[in-house]
């Protein structure tokens, strides 16, 4: 099996599963116990968090633990909005944010707050210009993703970032779930930034379970009230197997980081400079800077997107259409129609998403069984 589909889910890694049963076995106690096994708990729950605070650069005290990307944007976004109400009513995010960004956005426009969508240049990524003429006095959050999940867009951060130094008081989201492991930390963790979320099922922990880095002295209300976990802001018993197994995940993930990054581009462009030479093939993630290395979306002119994705499940290898959060639901990529991409290529549109143990030797599977596929396609039309 050759799986490329890392940006929908990761597998688990052996020793981070192995780390989650140990957890489970031994530290099963509530960290918020008086007694010794609460309080063993207690000390490995702080310790996994020390680490993660470590791994990314921050203070203990910036690190929240999650239930994932979704969780963690719905939390920024709502909890800045509840916090920051009466400083006024205006956020600002693109038009080709994840749908946990999109959608909590939308919900908030039918409770009388007011968004402006970004638009987006043909590589899908936003102008600092537009941002800077986007921000009025009302404006409380901007929200912004990293790596665009469909086709691998690095948002300028570096920009976005000079802008947002001239409104210290405007809270300012990266949503880097598709962004960590990528050699973008630098850009990612700027001194600026005031929100970061994250999901581990995106680098090899379990799922339902991720972390949330909030700059110290930023206000934010909490969306789940109750025992006061989380130094009262996320209330609820900690999964603590998962965050013991998530603080190894990411461990691993970062460890020799810049060659994992460089493996991960040569095997996407491996594919890319296959396919590229197919006449009815159309490229959304360039050969560009601007790309993450682990993102490849690209069409193939009459062929619509679920069936190359079939297709290629025949031969097992396990691609996707532009994401999985909206690809049984037949929803049209938001990305490429943002970009003005014309429905009849957008809806042909698959993507590849690798992760640091594909090889080259997959990618070379990958392009045989794509002439063959190819060939099949060009005969049906």
């Amino acid at each position: 099996m050759i799986y490329f589909d890392n940006s929908a889910t990761t597998k688990a890694a052996p020793e981070v599963v192995d780390t989650y049963a140990k957890v489970s076995e031994r530290f099963w106690g509530n960290p918020s116990s008086l007694h010794n096994v609460g309080e063993q708990a207690f000390n490995l729950l702080e310790q996994s968090r020390q680490q993660i605070a470590d791994l990314v650069g921050a203070k203990l005290s910036e690190i929240l633990f999650t239930s994932g990307g979704t969780e963690g944007d719905n939390w920024v976004i709502k909890g800045t909005a509840i916090a920051k109400r009466e400083f006024g009513n205006h956020l600002i995010t693109t038009e080709v944010e994840h749908p946990a960004v999109y959608n909590t956005m939308a919900q908030l426009e039918t409770l009388g707050f007011d968004v402006t969508y970004l638009p987006v240049d043909e590589n899908g990524r936003v102008s600092a210009e537009d941002l800077r003429a986007a921000i009025r006095p009302s404006t409380i959050l901007v929200s912004t993703m990293a790596v665009n999940n469909e086709i691998g867009a690095i948002q300028p951060l570096d920009e976005i970032a000079a802008v947002m130094r001239d409104f210290p008081r405007i809270h300012w989201h990266i949503d880097a779930v598709q962004g960590i492991g990528k050699g973008l930390m630098d850009h990612i963790f700027n001194d600026r930034v005031d929100f970061v979320t994250f999901s581990g099922h995106k680098f090899h922990a379990p799922r339902g379970i991720g972390f949330m880095y909030k700059r110290q002295g930023r206000k934010i209300a909490p969306l789940m009230t109750g025992g006061g976990q989380e130094r009262d802001l996320r209330s609820g018993t900690e999964n603590l197997p998962a965050i013991v197994a998530m603080a190894k995940a990411l461990r691993l993930l970062l460890d020799d980081e810049g060659e994992k990054v460089k493996r991960q581009r040569e095997i996407r462009l491996a594919i890319l400079h296959h396919v590229e030479k197919f006449s009815k093939v159309t490229i959304f993630s360039k050969e560009s800077p601007l790309f993450a290395p682990h993102i490849l979306c690209f069409a193939i002119a009459g062929v619509r997107g679920e069936t190359i994705v079939h297709a290629f499940e025949q031969h097992e290898i396990y691609i996707s259409t532009t994401s999985a959060c909206s690809s049984k639901k037949h929803m049209e990529s938001s990305t490429l129609k943002a970009m003005k991409i014309d429905d009849g290529i957008a809806t042909s549109a698959i993507r590849i998403s690798l992760d640091e143990h594909n090889t080259m030797a997959e990618a070379e599977k990958f392009n045989q069984v794509f002439d063959e596929l190819y060939t099949q396609f060009e005969k049906l039309s």
